[in-house]
């Protein structure tokens, strides 16, 4: 897949216009949503809960929208009413609180049956919406610690608690800022819609095809290539997308079907596509709109947990590119043709970079002024359209062409907000469900009896019960959901609670690739037109560093800059020799004439990585090369 062929897709998508009333009534309002955005970016939002209020109705209207009721059915007459009827049950609510959000703020005021009817109706019509957009999975489990706060005086145990009526839970979750109204939503009508607007603007004005045009020429050409371009196009993408899934459908329609073409199984390259897609979930700058989140849990700031998260990120990557390289070379998979990569030249062409380059600039300029991070990221925004709109116009461009591919940028922010801030309103319920119940004290409580205390016990613990309470969401929702009931465990432990919650974030992000609820796996294959059991396989083959890498933050905390230069120097060096050694075990790398025990020669490695000192870790740097080396000899490519 070529360059150009991205140019004729991107064409073709900017040609089709909204031809029906829902069409255009979407066009309207995610334009309103991303202006809103850009305005309380710039210009700062307004009082928390007119903020908050405002964004949920807008949201809730652009949702049913998105994803009407009874589409393409015979009753979607009816699916309009109650579509209708949702939104402006929302719209109401929300101007309820608007109206009298002084005296909620100031009065705490009792709650009333009108406000009990609210509550839980814009509770339902939120739970409905996360249902069409997401899945069936979290409006469950939202659903139920409701339910739990409200029936916890039937429970027996330690799970039980004296159970809350329903006026008390309507004061909670409606007439407070804790509930719908929350802190999580302040974040997404604010934070993260600024960066998620941000990343609309960057792709659309050309970073969508220099990524692309750039990870061909890192990667293309050497064995695996096809493999490595989506590893590093899926990486960048994935670093502002805000979405495995939705990295997957953009980057998968172009990466699938080029390493399906140069004869790579199908499920290797949807496996491809799906881990390194998941790993954008985890890189800078957006981490999946998590890091915005984290920053409010933990109580630390942003750019702290975007330059904590960059070692975890590359180490991740610098595993699964290994991992491909290595499978690639034994299996002699195929590199990509020179005719069909862009030459520097075009790769580096200075009308896509100037968008780029002056949105970090605008970054940048935020950053070093001190500026909130809505108005830095409002200064990235400025910088990508000044720079487009220049590089176009200086180009032959006409105002016209610069103001349409605007226009459809802050549409597909505004959409773009939509899932997520959905599905954080449902979140912030369930966190304030949480704190109201004290149920998290009782989870840390049975597991501190389970594995008594013993950190590592606890950590392989808790990343099995991430693993499974993230299945089936999005990251941010499932980071949400694990940080609120798990990560005090291990901060009792005496951890560094931001090294806890990144902890937490990967195996919430690596839900969506675990069986057997991965729904990363399931769009991958279906792209590739593969069965997700084989796709899945090769994901966990693909993927198995991943899972380990959270583990080493225990044993080297430098590899979150905890400590002096040389505690992060000691940190990266047994990291990558970890990750190296965990990449040669999972893609079945040959040492010597071993055969089979050549497994056993990566474990020990790996595990002598982990033990404290220099001395260890030297060792088995240089155990590793030694063990390479023979094999790097002896490859010959074989047919697939």
């Amino acid at each position: 897949m070529t360059s150009q062929d991205i140019n004729t897709a991107e064409a073709t998508a900017a040609e089709k216009l909204p031809q029906t009333l829902r069409e255009r009534g979407i066009a309207a309002l995610s334009l309103f949503v991303g202006l809103f955005v850009f305005y309380t970016s710039f210009f700062g939002a307004f009082e928390t809960l007119v903020q908050r209020a405002i964004f949920v109705a807008l949201i809730a209207c652009m949702g049913v929208m998105l994803f009407p009721l009874g589409r393409s059915r015979r009753w979607r007459g009816l699916g309009i009413l109650i579509d209708l009827g949702m939104a402006a049950w929302v719209c109401v609510s929300a101007g309820y609180v608007i109206a009298n959000f002084t005296e909620i703020m100031t009065g705490l005021p009792f709650a009333e049956p009108l406000d009990a009817w609210l509550g839980f109706g814009t509770l339902l019509v939120i739970l409905e919406l996360a249902r069409r957009s997401a899945s069936l999975v979290f409006p469950v489990i939202v659903g139920a610690m409701v339910a739990y706060a409200y029936f916890g005086a039937a429970i027996p145990g330690s799970f039980g608690h004296r159970g809350f009526d329903v006026y008390y839970i309507t004061e909670v979750m409606f007439l407070s800022d804790r509930g719908l109204w929350g802190m999580l939503v302040s974040i997404a009508s604010t934070t993260l819609a600024a960066f998620i607007l941000f990343g609309a603007l960057l792709l659309h004005t050309g970073a969508g095809q220099t990524f692309f045009d750039l990870s061909a020429r890192a990667g293309g050409a050497s064995p695996g290539g096809a493999a490595k371009i989506a590893t590093i196009a899926s990486g960048l993408f994935g670093s502002i997308s805000g979405s495995s899934v939705a990295n997957i459908a953009t980057t998968g329609n172009f990466t699938i079907p080029l390493m399906k073409r140069l004869k790579y199984p199908a499920p290797f390259a949807a496996a491809v596509e799906a881990v390194a897609s998941t790993g954008g979930q985890l890189a800078p700058p957006i981490m999946g709109t998590a890091a915005f989140v984290m920053a409010e849990l933990v109580g630390v700031n942003y750019w702290t947990i975007a330059a904590v998260a960059f070692i975890p990120a590359f180490l991740f990557y610098l595993g699964v590119f290994t991992t491909v390289h290595l499978i690639a070379k034994r299996q002699g998979l195929g590199r990509v043709a020179q005719d069909d990569l862009p030459n520097w030249r075009a790769a580096l062409n200075w009308r896509r970079m100037a968008p780029i380059l002056a949105g970090v600039g605008g970054l940048a300029w935020g950053i070093w002024n001190g500026n909130s991070i809505e108005l830095t990221a409002c200064f990235g925004m400025i910088g990508i359209i000044v720079a487009y709109a220049i590089a176009t116009l200086t180009g032959g461009g006409t105002p016209r062409e610069v103001a349409a591919t605007l226009i459809r940028a802050l549409q597909d922010g505004g959409k773009g907000v939509v899932i997520v801030g959905i599905l954080l309103v449902a979140a912030q319920v369930f966190v304030a469900m949480v704190n109201l119940t004290g149920v998290g004290v009782a989870v840390t409580s049975q597991i501190l009896n389970l594995a008594g205390d013993n950190i590592w016990i606890i950590a392989v613990i808790m990343a099995g019960v991430c693993l499974i309470a993230g299945m089936g969401l999005p990251t941010s929702a499932a980071y949400v959901l694990v940080a609120a009931v798990f990560a005090p465990v291990l901060i009792q432990q005496g951890l560094d609670p931001l090294m806890v919650h990144i902890f937490v974030l990967y195996y919430a992000a690596l839900s969506v690739i675990t069986p057997p609820v991965c729904v990363a796996v399931f769009v991958a294959a279906t792209i590739a037109d593969a069965p997700w059991l084989r796709v899945a396989r090769d994901t966990l083959r693909l993927g198995g560093t991943a899972y380990a890498l959270p583990m080493l933050f225990l044993a080297y905390p430098g590899l979150l800059l905890n400590g002096g230069p040389e505690a992060i120097a000691h940190a990266i060096l047994s990291g990558a020799v970890f990750v190296l050694a965990f990449a040669a075990l999972f893609a079945g790398q040959p040492v010597w004439r071993l055969g089979i025990a050549s497994s056993g020669v990566w474990i020990g490695i790996a595990v002598l990585a982990l033990l404290p000192g220099w001395l260890p870790s030297l060792a088995a740097l240089a155990l590793l090369v030694a063990a390479f080396m023979p094999g790097i000899a002896k490859a010959r490519p074989r047919a697939v």
